[in-house]
């Protein structure tokens, strides 16, 4: 993965559902994805979320919300 991709999924880990979705309605503006079809996640996906959301320490940020925020300059 690139930097660039990580950096954006490390925002993105730390923004509110609110922020999250202003994002999403950014990209689909930006690059037309109207027409993008919406997947549920597979079984694998879905426990690392759970494991994510339950605060797993192998499951969180290795970088803390305000040192990712001064290094993508929010």
């Amino acid at each position: 993965m690139s930097n660039i991709k990580e950096r954006i999924i490390g925002a993105v880990t730390i923004m509110s559902e609110e922020e999250a979705e202003k994002v999403w309605n950014l990209i689909q503006a930006s690059f037309i994805l109207s027409d993008v079809e919406e997947i549920e996640p597979d079984p694998e996906e879905l426990e690392a979320l759970r494991r994510y959301e339950a605060g797993e320490p192998d499951y969180q940020p290795s970088i803390s919300a305000e040192n990712l925020k001064r290094e993508l300059g929010l």
